[in-house]
């Protein structure tokens, strides 16, 4: 266990997905420190507790609303609520640093009544305007933090970070194995049947791991798991030659730091499949990179596949440094040595 660099207790914040897959990101920050983790209850975060100081979360957000059930977000809302006071009033951080996104604005909240510096830094997926939590959570905030210089220019007060980095790896060896997976939020049925429809019909060589989330839809010669950990995940990038999946920050950096020729499907807010468009919008910024390719409809899909069997994947990774030597500095101006 590294050295304390600070006195005083940090909390990180993050939901479900990437926003708690960046509070990873920042572990050189917090790994030694007295501190502990504020999440949703998913397989990626039970597999954290293992290993970390994990307090649990209901998961609620303001999209629920937006798709039909208000009742369930307010019902959602009020439990989290009540759990972020009970961890607040018992844990006492002096330093909270959140990366989002709704699960966790009342522990922000909280945290900031309680008389804790607030750091909040806005999704990666936030291209071109700071997201709802970054507005509502920014007026708690001490230091904002945006990873995208056009969304920063619209958030004030907020320092922009570009942690995206190409890398010049060597792609490790791969086997005839395709990966799909969903995510870890809600079910992706239209993704699963892209894939399946491009098997049936021959275009898919070797074998297919689908993780499909709760109740989602099984293929009969698939390796289906509705759900993975985290640590599973990662071996099986290891050896995949082509990663399918939502345009979700957590899903697509994995891919690319493994070097898997990854086919990414935005899920859409007008097909009832996430609470907005933001997967659009990252999607997009990746492609535009030349690091993904990306499928709407069943030819579109098809395509991609002919295409990434002549192309050579490009390496990718989040470098926070930049972005945690500015956090440090923070701290350090916050926080006594230890």
């Amino acid at each position: 266990m590294a050295d304390r660099r600070f006195k005083g207790r940090i909390a990180l914040a993050g939901s479900g997905g990437g926003h708690i897959r960046q509070i990873l990101d920042l572990e050189p920050l917090w790994q030694g420190e007295d501190s502990f983790i504020i999440t949703e209850d998913t397989v990626l975060g039970r597999s954290l507790a293992d290993e970390f100081d994990v307090e649990f979360v209901e998961h609620y957000a303001i999209g629920q609303a937006r798709l039909g059930a208000p009742f369930v977000m307010l019902w959602g809302a009020l439990r989290n609520a009540l759990q972020s006071l009970r961890i607040l009033l018992r844990r006492r951080p002096d330093v909270m640093i959140s990366t989002g996104a709704g699960a966790t604005f009342f522990a922000v909240l909280m945290a900031r009544l309680l008389g804790a510096k607030i750091i909040v830094i806005d999704s990666m997926a936030r291209i071109e305007a700071p997201s709802v939590f970054a507005r509502l959570a920014g007026p708690l905030a001490h230091a904002r933090i945006s990873q995208s210089p056009a969304a920063s220019a619209k958030w004030p007060g907020s320092v922009p970070f570009d942690s995206l980095r190409v890398l010049s790896d060597r792609r490790p060896p791969k086997q005839p194995l395709l990966f799909v997976t969903v995510g870890a939020t809600l079910p992706f049925d239209r993704l699963i049947e892209l894939v399946e429809s491009a098997w049936r019909r021959g275009l898919i060589e070797g074998r297919v791991i689908a993780q499909v989330g709760e109740h989602g839809r099984v293929v009969e010669g698939f390796e289906t798991h509705e759900t993975l950990a985290f640590d599973a995940v990662k071996t099986i990038l290891h050896d995949a030659d082509i990663v399918v999946c939502h345009g979700g920050t957590g899903s697509l950096v994995t891919a690319l730091q493994a070097g898997c020729k990854t086919i990414a499907v935005p899920r859409r807010f007008e097909r009832g499949e996430h609470y907005d468009d933001h997967q659009l919008e990252i999607t997009s910024a990746f492609k535009a990179r030349g690091l993904i390719l990306t499928a709407e409809t069943q030819d579109d899909f098809d395509r991609a596949l002919a295409e990434w069997r002549d192309k050579r994947p490009v390496l990718a990774t989040r470098d926070p440094g930049e972005m945690l030597a500015h956090i440090r500095g923070l701290l350090s101006g916050w926080l006594k040595p230890a």
